[in-house]
């Protein structure tokens, strides 16, 4: 494999690898028929994320060498966000960057900066398995457009240290993105609640109810944003009901980036109707609920998110369910097929927070199957780490 970058385009795939190392600490790359894959998904399974560089992208690009397969192979997140560490720098200096590997040991990443300065950077790499998730926004029922400046700014009122936040449609179908915080047993702790308000008129596409709301990480949206607002592209959100993921798109006829995030699985009615005329009354205090087994899920709807990779997960535990100030939408069954392999058991990540009722991707195998019993049972996974 080997590919030309030059001019402004280093910028944009700079830019593409700090976005992608707010999920994962592993980055996959693949070269394709149809371009570069830059892949990477979060150490608790509940985030995925994928660019595809189509060959325009590129002054020169070449998937493999005349009869010889494209080498996938897997290298740290840290090593190759070094490359790209300053992007202020990158843009000042390098005027092109050549990427390379030729069945070596190492991937080759060459800078050709200004006054005939060139610096090479061999990372260490790993062969591996395809990381692919299985996903379709068109079976999202609700789909939001808008420039990604929009929803960059609405972010900027949330603190750092946010963790989730709800996305949802209010009062006159107007977008909401309010600050998620947890119950706590003394409300004298909790941190004040930050709620955004955006008007329909701001957004290209609309196709949601009111009350409609779904919870999930920050981290991972903002590094989208940044991507996306820099790039000046719309971005496209495919949502359905809370605890089925949320998917994120960017399209371009230059590349194509993807971002599936898992949602907060709610079972409680909400707190609080965001389409009544007083939204600012008290929230009501909710009775806590014991923290339910595992085996409680069972009989629960199954996603049919499915990500590939050669990599298997732990057990974990779980905790109380939140609750969301939307508005309550009836829910109904969204049966979109059961997963073609029984899912991987979740994993417990050191020095992560405590688990939520975030539900899990599922992970297997497309290249080498492994042979399970029949059945499938949800996966609770935990939030991937905020804002450090």
């Amino acid at each position: 494999m080997k590919c030309l970058i030059t001019g402004g385009n280093v910028k944009v795939l700079g830019k593409a690898v700090h976005s992608l190392s707010r999920i994962g600490d592993e980055l996959y790359l693949e070269p394709l028929k149809d371009g570069l894959s830059l892949r990477t998904v979060n150490s608790s399974r509940s985030a995925y994320a994928c660019f595809l560089f189509a060959p325009l992208f590129f002054q020169q690009y070449q998937a493999a060498s005349p009869g010889q397969d494209p080498q996938r192979c897997k290298i740290l997140m840290k090593s190759f966000l070094s490359v790209f560490r300053s992007l202020a720098m990158v843009e000042k200096t390098v005027e092109k960057c050549c990427i390379s590997l030729s069945g070596t040991s190492h991937l080759v990443v060459q800078l050709h900066c200004k006054y005939g300065v060139k610096k090479t950077h061999n990372l260490s790499f790993q062969d591996c398995e395809s990381l692919q998730a299985i996903f379709n926004p068109a079976s999202c029922p609700h789909l939001l457009c808008t420039p990604a400046r929009v929803l960059a700014e609405a972010v900027l009122s949330f603190p750092l240290a946010l963790t989730e936040v709800t996305l949802g449609i209010g009062r006159g179908r107007r977008v909401i993105l309010r600050s998620y915080q947890e119950e706590e047993a003394d409300n004298t702790s909790k941190a004040m609640v930050t709620e955004t308000s955006i008007g329909a008129e701001d957004f290209q596409q609309l196709q949601a109810p009111e009350g409609i709301a779904v919870t999930f990480c920050l981290k991972e949206f903002r590094g989208l944003l940044s991507f996306a607002e820099s790039a000046n592209l719309p971005l496209t959100i495919h949502f359905d009901v809370p605890g089925r993921p949320v998917i994120f798109s960017i399209e371009d006829s230059l590349l194509d980036a993807h971002f599936v995030l898992a949602t907060l699985l709610e079972q409680d009615p909400c707190s609080q109707d965001l389409c009544s005329p007083k939204p600012h009354q008290p929230v009501p205090q909710k009775q806590v609920h014991s923290v339910p087994h595992l085996d409680d899920f069972t009989n629960d709807d199954i996603d049919c998110y499915m990500i590939a990779m050669e990599t298997s997960v732990g057990s974990e535990g779980s905790r109380a369910q939140p609750s969301t100030s939307f508005p309550p939408v009836p829910q109904t069954s969204h049966d979109l097929g059961s997963p073609s392999e029984e899912e991987a058991e979740p994993s417990t990540v050191p020095g992560t927070p405590p688990p939520k009722k975030f539900r899990s991707l599922f992970f297997g195998s497309i290249l080498a199957p492994v042979q399970s019993p029949q059945g499938t049972s949800p996966v609770l996974a935990e939030d991937s780490d905020g804002e450090g």
